[in-house]
């Protein structure tokens, strides 16, 4: 909840932080992508670190390192000195999102990972939708520090609860790879970055950086296959990827998350634009989402237990295909009920997906490698995610004719909306495709 808190909440703050530092929004904008792309370029690394050194106390760190960043924040007195700070808290953020995952393949019986995955899921959901209206509250009660602020007593908390009652690390090495690859670690980090910097900067318009970011990504990717392949301690085993269950996973899950994304940059132009609504109806339209996300994980959890992790991550995508092509029909005739009622569907269906492949990732892995992979998992999630708002807002922008969306007219936004989760839905059919041809469990990587 926490980390996911630490994105919505700061999200809403944008604006006051404009004014109160007297910043462009170009400039302002940092402080999300600072905190986003610290978690980006470490999730692996840090999984992979509570592995070699005992997640117990790697996540002890982060919540402390989280915590401490954002009281930083909140005392923060020039803009440059909050952007260092939310990528503090960013790394912090990391470690939890790498390790909470791997301590269920740990601490919980096979038979209702799915259940404890579905629980993770509702906690990242509230966190998500608690943090525009708690956020709002507390800027307007006590101003745009309190939203970092507020994580002090929170972070405490999470401690003392980590602390009383995780597992305490084991004596003995965790693994049989005494090392940790810097140069690995240090190559994924840059190249993930010049990636999340290529599809971010330029709000969807490519220039000459984002090319030369892009170029740089692949490069990278190339010196980190070599480097791995040469290193006695890899950061990530390739023969992990003849693994269907794990590649086909990561694979899905970040074209789901490419489409997830879509909701979110697409939906507030096209009820704002072509349905007129207030903000605070968008607001409240928006918050749909989440809330449905965060009532249905458990319950999905539970289902996946019971038949079968794969199978629901079928149907998961199966939902969420057929939600896309509904809200690509519905909203133009309908209105807003045509809206909402697709939305429900689609992160209805996510939900599902999302706990039944991680449960299918997770289930049988080696103990040594739970947390790298743990922290792939997320990873895959957050290049899909980085990856959505740039292709799928290109995508928006191009359907609906206009370089400026914010001034396109109605119709337009319309169009814009119809074709993007047409595009949308083709996605989500590939990712079922791709889940059907290749994600029967065969052998598990040694």
């Amino acid at each position: 909840m926490l980390s996911a808190l630490g994105t919505s909440s700061a999200n809403v703050g944008l604006p006051t932080l404009a004014q109160a530092f007297d910043a462009s929004f170009q400039e302002v904008q940092w402080v999300v992508l600072a905190y986003l792309l610290a978690i980006t370029t470490l999730i692996v690394s840090a999984g992979r670190l509570g592995d070699i050194a005992g997640r117990r106390r790697l996540l002890l760190a982060g919540i402390a390192l989280f915590t401490a960043a954002s009281v930083l924040c909140g005392a923060a007195p020039t803009l440059c000195l909050l952007i260092v700070a939310r990528a503090l808290q960013g790394v912090g953020a990391a470690i939890m999102m790498a390790l909470t995952m791997a301590f269920v393949a740990e601490t919980v019986p096979k038979e209702k990972t799915g259940s404890a995955m579905g629980l993770l899921g509702t906690m990242s959901a509230i966190g998500t939708a608690l943090g525009p209206s708690l956020g709002g509250m507390l800027i307007s009660w006590l101003g745009w520090r309190a939203i970092f602020l507020v994580n002090l007593p929170l972070g405490i908390l999470t401690f003392v609860l980590a602390l009383r009652h995780l597992p305490v690390d084991r004596t003995e090495p965790r693994t049989d790879r005494a090392g940790f690859d810097h140069v690995g670690t240090l190559l994924l980090a840059l190249t993930l970055a010049a990636y999340a910097l290529a599809v971010t900067i330029g709000r969807g318009s490519f220039g000459v950086l984002n090319v030369a970011l892009l170029l740089a990504a692949v490069v990278g990717v190339g010196l980190f296959v070599l480097a791995e392949r040469k290193t006695a301690s890899p950061l990530i085993r390739l023969a992990m990827f003849r693994d269907r269950v794990l590649s086909t996973g990561l694979a899905t899950s970040a074209l789901v998350s490419t489409v997830i994304m879509a909701t979110m940059v697409v939906g507030p132009f096209y009820l704002s634009h072509a349905l007129g609504l207030d903000a605070a109806l968008v607001g409240l339209v928006l918050s749909v989402g989440p809330l449905v996300v965060a009532l249905t994980a458990v319950p999905a959890g539970r289902i996946a237990d019971r038949f079968g992790a794969r199978r629901m991550t079928a149907v998961g995508l199966i939902g969420m295909a057929a939600g896309a092509l509904l809200l690509s029909l519905l909203p133009a005739t309908l209105g807003i009920p045509g809206y909402i009622a697709p939305i429900v569907v689609v992160t209805a269906g996510y939900a599902l997906f999302q706990t039944a492949n991680n449960t299918a990732v997770m289930t049988d892995i080696s103990p040594d490698q739970r947390g790298v992979i743990s922290g792939m998992l997320n990873l895959s999630r957050n290049l899909g995610l980085v990856t959505g708002a740039s292709v799928m807002g290109a995508v928006f922008a191009f359907a609906a004719a206009a370089a400026d969306t914010t001034t396109a007219h109605p119709d337009a936004v319309a169009a814009g909306m119809r074709i993007t989760f047409l595009v949308a839905a083709a996605l989500l059919i590939a990712a079922l495709a791709l889940h059907s041809r290749f994600s029967r469990r065969e052998s598990r990587f040694p």
